[in-house]
């Protein structure tokens, strides 16, 4: 069998890496280039030409292509997507309140409509006059929309004449609640259909811009997408359903973790530009959020390792409280594009500026701060306000300071706004700058970065002093906060793994006496029983500190930087079908999943049914992803109890997973 190259390519908030990787030979080659937001193919064909470079090999070598990407997971933690119309069929405004639904829906528009289903299936009339009314205009503020009916998983079919409906006066993409999940919970099932609605342009455009790239490059083999369970999915498939991609960087960089180390149990970090993802190897495998994933807060659908994100990574924001005697700096959940990054991509545009700041007596509050636009296309900035719009329109593709952008208070609110919407970066200091200062990190502009330090140094505390002294000391002090914080989650993580997830690191004298070895009568000392593997670009420079301070055995692999882009050439496609038969009345059985809704009357024709459609469906899915003679497993879970004497049965799950290697292309 001929030594295909495996090309993975992983999308960060600030990097897309790329490796060539062998499956003899391992890690080929590797690159990396810096994500363009305006233009995702930017970022991937430089990272891409890097390495074919680096590997002196032809094109032609390629075999398959996978992605896997952090960026739908950075924008449900920073709160950001596109504006998404949301249909509820059989609900009402109270479901609402469930499952954080009404906050994660915030001004998005919603309308609800009579109609759904029972648990069997059968329906109550749906009317759509409501629709019908609403949509000309509506489609015209929205980017997307989200279709949840009651028992939709039972039976699609308002789902899906909802969706025809919208398609055909909009023309714009739409999601259906039961393509998402076959689990029961209207509520939480509508909050991860909007949330998926909200993805779909995001997503859209980056496997279109990887696919263009790879189109006028010659590059013509399969493409996958790393899913946030680790398996991989076809990329047609992404595109339907981008809320699986949540936690698909995360979920590359274990698999990658597991390949690089060759450890089978680990605590494994992984530090980004925008997050901290931590996550526990037990026997080599990655364990399963049974529950669904928790992003940006809110509990979802989506089966995905269990790991939790937290909004902390080199270019986290620096929030300074200096309300009380002694300042307090905290970092996160906002990412900031680093001055030394903004001053690199636009030299004449910051260093200036912050000369001019400190030259002036007194710090002013918007110091060192600038806004640029993200350069998303203008469609996705349909739905502003007057004042949003007005705003947005002063800011361009340059960096704009905020003390000559903001003249009023009300502004400062509008501006968070459009961060939200991922229409607008904030730049602004971050660890990564301190790390220029520092000296370990040198690939961006250090001048700018020491004047944004210098300038947030003179920032005064409620005694009238500066909290620092030098830009060394306050780059010193967010490099310090970066471990502390990161210890705390990474803490955090491991707790609730072991169930003791009430207890806060961050708030906890004890811990923090262990952590810093405070000496005493009484010594608290915290270890972990695994190595701490630390995985990210800047992982070798800050993960020593923080697995010594949480008493680990460091281990930092030699490919840390691109693990992501390695676990998503090395695992497999993977899909499971969930079919249902439920008794509504004696001697009556519905079969329902993978298909219409089949009526019978004898229990074991219908299990038998019911695992075949499960089987078939499983396969028929995998082998659309790409999948190689995929191989399938069956489970089942009956609910039958006995009740005055005879069985009744409750409910039967059958469940089909098949799996198998990705297609690979033969050489052309």
């Amino acid at each position: 069998m001929a030594d295909h190259l495996l090309l993975g390519i992983d999308t960060g908030g600030t990097y897309t890496d790329a490796v060539l990787y062998s499956e003899t030979r391992g890690v080929v080659a590797r690159a990396k280039a810096l994500t363009t937001r305006h233009d995702l193919a930017v970022g991937i064909s430089g990272a891409v030409e890097a390495v074919l470079t680096e590997a002196q090999v032809p094109v032609a070598a390629i075999g398959l292509v996978s992605l896997s990407t952090t960026l739908a997971t950075n924008a449900l933690v920073e709160g950001q997507g596109g504006r998404a119309g949301l249909v509820m069929i059989g609900f009402g405004p109270d479901d609402l309140k469930r499952d954080g639904l009404a906050d994660a829906l915030g001004n998005d528009p919603v309308l609800f409509l009579p109609g759904g289903h029972n648990v069997h299936g059968n329906e109550t009339p749906l009317d759509m006059m409501a629709l019908d009314e609403a949509l000309p205009q509506l489609s015209q503020t929205v980017s997307s929309f989200a279709v949840a009916g009651y028992f939709a998983v039972r039976n699609p079919a308002h789902e899906q004449r909802v969706r025809d409906r919208i398609r055909a006066v909009s023309h714009l993409p739409v999601t259906c609640s039961h393509e998402l999940s076959s689990k029961l919970g209207g509520p939480r099932r509508a909050l991860t259909t909007l949330l998926n609605a909200r993805l779909v342009s995001m997503i859209d455009r980056l496997i279109g811009a990887c696919e263009d790239y790879l189109q006028r490059r010659g590059i013509h083999v399969p493409m996958m997408v790393v899913r946030g369970d680790g398996a991989l999915i076809s990329a047609a498939e992404a595109r339907l359903r981008p809320i699986e991609t949540i936690l698909s960087g995360p979920a590359a960089s274990l698999v990658g973790a597991r390949h690089l180390t060759g450890l089978d149990n680990a605590v494994v970090s992984d530090i980004g530009g925008t997050t901290t993802d931590v996550a526990v190897l037990d026997n080599g495998r990655p364990k399963l959020d049974a529950e669904g994933a928790v992003v940006g807060g809110y509990r979802t659908m989506v089966e995905a390792v269990a790991m939790r994100t937290f909004g902390l990574g080199g270019d986290s924001e620096v929030r300074i409280n200096d309300r009380g005697l002694k300042a307090k700096i905290d970092l996160g959940p906002r990412r900031f594009m680093p001055l030394s990054l903004a001053s690199q991509l636009h030299p004449e545009a910051v260093v200036p500026v912050l000369e001019r700041q400190l030259r002036a007596p007194h710090m002013g509050r918007h110091d060192g701060r600038f806004a640029v636009r993200t350069g998303v296309p203008e469609r996705l900035a349909s739905g502003l306000t007057a004042q949003e719009q007005a705003l947005y329109d002063k800011i361009g593709a340059t960096p704009l300071p905020l003390d000559g952008l903001l003249v009023s208070t009300p502004q400062k609110a509008t501006l968070d706004r459009l961060v939200a919407r991922g229409l607008v970066h904030i730049c602004g200091i971050t660890p990564s700058d301190a790390m220029h200062v520092l000296g370990g990190q040198g690939q961006w502009d250090a001048v700018a970065a020491r004047l944004g330090l210098e300038l947030a140094a003179r920032t005064k505390d409620g005694t009238g002093k500066p909290i620092a002294e030098t830009p060394e000391v306050l780059a010193r002090t967010l490099v310090d906060r970066l471990t502390r914080q990161s210890a705390d989650v990474i803490l955090s993580a491991c707790l609730a793994d072991d169930g003791v997830g009430a207890l806060d690191p961050a708030n906890s004298i004890s811990i923090d006496r262990a952590l810093h070895r405070v000496p005493g009568i009484v010594k608290f000392r915290i270890a972990l029983d695994r190595p701490l593997v630390g995985l990210g670009a800047s992982a070798p420079v800050y993960y020593p500190a923080i697995a010594d301070m949480l008493g680990a055995e460091s281990s930092i692999p030699a490919d840390a930087g691109v693990a992501n882009a390695v676990g998503a050439v090395v695992g497999q496609v993977r899909n499971a079908v969930t079919v249902f038969v439920t008794q509504p009345e004696e001697g009556i059985f519905i079969v329902n999943g993978a298909g219409d809704s089949v009526r019978l009357i004898d229990e074991e024709k219908a299990f038998s049914l019911a695992k075949e459609r499960a089987m078939t469906a499983a396969l028929q899915a995998a082998r659309a992803n790409g999948a190689d003679e995929p191989v399938v497993a069956l489970s089942e879970a009956i609910d039958a109890p006995e009740v005055e004497g005879s069985r009744k049965l409750i409910e039967a799950r059958f469940t089909a997973t098949a799996s198998g290697r990705p297609r690979i292309a033969e050489e052309a």
